[in-house]
């Protein structure tokens, strides 16, 4: 059997075919993707999905990209939904606003995956699986390597935190921000969050957040960033400023945070691996169409790396 991988805005526009038309019991997964552009870890993700699709010989995968855009989104759901695809798996780009057309798939008896970043819980009963990281448990480890910086340089008393938080309305940034937030009054209470922004998951926008709270703020001790990227933003701004001694955290460990890492300059984050994001949301779709039972959550594992361990990790290929 060959399979055909369309990579398209919409199925409408297909840019590129593989291979010829898939065999008839071939199980057909189309996928909407939140921003491929928009950093290398959805890049990564978008070639190790199509990769692992290639190399299974009873798949046959619909590869869209929403571009970021909600309504661009739901139009690619209903194209889907349309094409009688077998399941869908979606990663969304507003946890709210897709539900509507996630509870069409699911009205249609197609099987939908949330990936990555879950919808709104008011969603739940339309999914079949989440696949992807536990993002309120990344919050929490994120807290506590902070912490735990802060204890073993003697500050955990008087420390200063910021936090720049992903996209609003993004459940990757809610859930990471909560378990942040709930965390770390538990573990270090005397430590003071003086700001929350958000950076949109965007390494210039959080160096400009950053760039203003340096302005704002005379005494910064630790940074929390939802993610690498927005992380390494903000410390280039702290670098460019002279402001020195600051102890940076992200979560999902990009090229950058490790290389920052390596140098010394940021302390920490939390290791997630796109290839393994890709193959899980992949394999979950299979697995459903098997007739596989599976838990409403799968999670794989994210572990904490710091300067102190980074010796145990490969340096992320985003």
């Amino acid at each position: 059997m060959k399979i055909r991988t369309l990579l398209a805005a919409t199925t409408a526009t297909a840019a590129m075919t593989i291979a010829g038309m898939a065999a008839a019991e071939t199980m057909t997964i189309g996928i909407t993707q939140n921003n491929v552009g928009v950093d290398s870890y959805q890049t990564t993700y978008e070639q190790a999905f199509i990769a692992a699709a290639e190399a299974n010989p009873d798949v046959e995968v619909v590869v869209l990209d929403a571009g970021g855009d909600v309504a661009r989104q739901i139009a690619q759901m209903e194209d889907l939904i349309q094409q009688e695809v077998d399941a869908i798996i979606i990663w969304p780009t507003n946890g709210e606003a897709v539900i509507p057309a996630v509870r069409k798939a699911h009205q249609a008896g197609i099987p939908v995956v949330v990936t990555n970043s879950n919808i709104a819980e008011a969603g739940f009963d339309f999914v079949a699986s989440f696949s992807g990281p536990d993002n309120v448990t990344q919050g929490i480890r994120s807290a506590e390597i902070m912490c735990d910086r802060f204890k073993e340089l003697g500050i955990e008393d008087e420390a200063k935190v910021v936090h720049i938080t992903g996209q609003p309305g993004y459940t990757t940034a809610i859930e990471r921000a909560a378990g942040f937030n709930d965390r770390l009054p538990e573990v270090c209470p005397n430590v003071e969050q003086i700001d929350e922004q958000p950076g949109d998951w965007n390494r210039e926008k959080s160096q400009q957040v950053m760039e203003a709270f340096l302005v704002q703020y005379d005494d910064i001790d630790g940074v929390y960033s939802g993610d690498d990227n927005m992380g390494v933003g903000a410390m280039n701004a702290a670098i460019a400023a002279g402001r020195e001694g600051i102890t940076f955290v992200g979560a999902t460990n990009f090229a950058v945070g490790y290389e920052a890492m390596a140098a010394g300059t940021y302390w920490g984050s939390i290791y997630q691996s796109p290839v393994d994001d890709a193959e899980a949301a992949l394999k979950t779709a299979i697995d459903l169409l098997n007739g596989e039972e599976l838990p409403f959550l799968n999670y794989f594992d994210t572990p904490k790396i710091t300067q102190d361990n980074m010796g145990e990790f490969t340096k992320p290929v985003f």
